[in-house]
């Protein structure tokens, strides 16, 4: 114990009034910085709410650059094809190490190449939870693009110009980072309202011109499609659903990211009001066709951790019963209580799928990194009924084929494979087979979609690897299920 020796002599900002309402704003990203004081060897983290639109990482990487920091763990939610400059701090040493859902675009081809010394751990939305209580990645210092912020950090995304939704990823930085930095356009006047992100997190503040570019998040793997094929996938797996004995009123659900996923929560409303069926909620990234549905009355209830589009984002705003919620709470393992364990059924998209249903979203036919790890593990190890999405072929390459690239999702896992060349079930669903047969849908064995895709354009050639490994693949417990080696040029 030490003795009194003032009101204000551990906190000397009350006895300056200008000091007391400014103490966490910074003029620079530099300034904070400094403030938090990052070092080589550590460890930054950020959020991905604005998907192509991001304009925070890069920025702060190239200032942390400028300053000669170097040897930093790279600790994203996820990386996305706007992040290509980042290829340059790699090659000069600043990001040495990455930890991220998943990669795209130019800075995952590179990788893909063997640009980076230490492999890229990819784990999964409620994976990276785990990993960051477990001190695997532990976060130094947070830098949070929010749309606006009050003066001591009280946060949100759904109130400003550059609205991005849910901060469900950005909510769990904010609680393990030692230090959280806020960048916002918008500084509004105290208490900001509904704050995903405390006061009592938040060390600074900084005012940027941007954050982020709201209209680029419904880009790339969260399009909204047009495509017939896509389109008549969406219809099986619609039907599917309808068929698969857990579409009874108060069933639960998600779609994925992908095109077919999100179109088929278009086809399901003429199914529940033939049925008179109502969902109890919905769950995951929310898009426009659940928020529609919802508005409609035929979900009760949205529980968002990453808005898919602007539409999701102002049905947070507006909605009472559309929530935020964080990656903990949305996918952890090793949380008390996993919003996904609770999901009667998810649609997920693939790129490959083997003859034991295993499931890759991670590396393309040629190898490269192109795509997220996401919440795929996830929800298809919590929910009673995975339906993978996917068309038997593209760009004459089959999605069918004997061995997948990369594990991310454990075939066990999988229920029902979904192409517009018919539907596949898993052996090991013997009772949804049964149901989806005597409704009549085109059922075949996952050997006979493989067939028909060797039929149609002939087996993959097979992709050539070096032996070093580029990528660890962290399944949602933490353990290593695959590895990604280097591409042959």
């Amino acid at each position: 114990m030490v003795p009194f020796t003032g009101a204000n002599t551990t906190t000397p900002y009350l006895a300056d009034n200008h000091a007391k309402y400014t103490r966490k704003l910074c003029q620079s990203i530099s300034e904070a910085i400094k403030k938090c004081e990052l070092r080589d060897g550590m460890t930054i983290s950020f959020h991905h709410a604005f998907r192509e639109g991001d304009k925070v990482i890069n920025h702060v990487v190239e200032t942390i650059s400028k300053m000669g920091i170097k040897d930093l763990t790279l600790a994203s939610s996820s990386l996305l094809s706007c992040n290509t400059p980042l290829i340059e701090h790699i090659k000069s040493g600043v990001i040495t190490q990455i930890y991220t859902s998943g990669m795209r675009g130019k800075l995952a081809d590179a990788i893909s190449h063997g640009l980076m010394k230490k492999p890229v751990h990819i784990h999964s939305h409620g994976g990276r939870v785990k990993l960051i209580q477990s001190g695997e990645i532990n976060i130094d210092i947070a830098f949070l693009a929010v749309s606006t912020a009050d003066e001591l950090g009280n946060a949100n995304g759904v109130s400003g110009k550059s609205q991005c939704g849910s901060l469900g990823y950005a909510m769990v930085d904010a609680q393990f980072a030692k230090h959280v930095v806020l960048l916002t356009e918008d500084i509004v006047a105290y208490p900001n309202s509904p704050a995903s992100i405390r006061q009592d997190q938040v060390d600074y503040i900084i005012k940027v011109d941007e954050v982020g570019d709201p209209t680029k998040i419904s880009v790339g793997a969260a399009r909204i499609t047009s495509n017939p094929r896509e389109l008549m996938i969406a219809r099986y797996a619609a039907d599917v659903i309808e068929h698969s004995g857990y579409f009874v009123d108060g069933f639960s659900m998600q779609t994925g990211s992908g095109a077919s996923s999100t179109a088929a929560t278009r086809f399901l409303e003429t199914k529940m009001r033939a049925k008179n069926i109502t969902a109890s909620f919905a769950l995951g990234g929310i898009t426009a066709s659940i928020v529609d549905l919802h508005e409609k009355g035929l979900i009760h209830k949205l529980l968002d951790t990453q808005s898919f589009d602007g539409v999701a984002g102002q049905s947070l705003a507006k909605n009472r019963q559309h929530h935020e919620i964080s990656t903990n709470y949305y996918a952890n393992p090793a949380s008390k209580g996993a919003s996904c364990d609770e999901l009667d059924i998810v649609i997920l998209s693939a790129l490959e799928v083997d003859l034991n249903f295993n499931i890759n979203v991670l590396t393309g036919s040629d190898g490269v990194m192109r795509g997220a790890s996401g919440g795929h593990c996830d929800t298809a190890a919590g929910a009673n009924l995975t339906i993978v999405v996917a068309p038997l072929i593209r760009s004459r390459i089959p999605t069918v084929i004997k061995t997948v690239t990369t594990i991310v999702t454990p075939g066990e896992s999988i229920g029902v494979l979904v192409t517009d060349h018919g539907i596949a079930v898993n052996p090991n669903r013997p009772e949804i087979a049964l149901r989806l047969k005597e409704a009549g849908l085109p059922i075949f064995t996952i050997e006979q979609l493989y067939e028909r895709a060797v039929s149609l354009v002939g087996d993959a050639e097979p992709i050539q690897f070096l032996d070093k490994i580029v990528g660890v693949v962290r399944y949602r417990d933490g353990s290593i299920i695959d590895v990604v080696r280097q591409v042959k040029d």
